[in-house]
């Protein structure tokens, strides 16, 4: 596989962990948006009651660090495969998903305890959707790779 069938399935990855948060978000009517959360703390603009931002500088934010990072764990599943841990398959998108949502969980709990004015987001139902976001990331890493290969 090459670097930029990895950075498409980092791209597709993303779509699929995006649309699948902001599906949840809807369903549930919670603040789970993970652009919209990502780009209100990146550009330290939560609003005055504590909600997010709908900047169109804050949203642009967001999508391009969520895709960014999206990304980069994409390149370093690809890094792995490259070494012999694990092959493009599913259960590995899915278990390297999991992984990946761990990550992402220590990471959002530290920007939260540590950012000045976060917005106000029901953290522990965060936390799970993030983890299970995740899973949809590799299983979006997968289908990426399958249609590109």
């Amino acid at each position: 596989m090459n670097i930029w069938i990895a950075i498409a399935a980092g791209i597709g990855g993303t779509a699929v962990m995006t649309a699948f948060i902001y599906i949840l978000s809807y369903i549930t009517q919670k603040r789970l948006k993970v652009v919209k959360i990502l780009g209100t703390m990146l550009t330290f603009q939560t609003t005055p009651d504590k909600g997010l931002s709908e900047s169109n500088f804050a949203i642009a934010t967001g999508i391009a660090g969520h895709y960014l990072v999206g990304i980069i764990f994409s390149l370093i599943y690809h890094w792995l495969w490259s070494r012999g841990i694990g092959s493009p398959d599913l259960i590995t998108c899915a278990v390297y998903g999991f992984i990946s949502g761990i990550v992402g969980i220590g990471v959002w709990r530290l920007f939260f305890a540590i950012h000045p004015n976060p917005p106000a987001v029901p953290l522990k139902s965060y936390i799970i959707s993030i983890l299970t976001a995740h899973i949809f990331f590799g299983l979006g890493v997968w289908l990426t790779i399958k249609l590109l290969t």
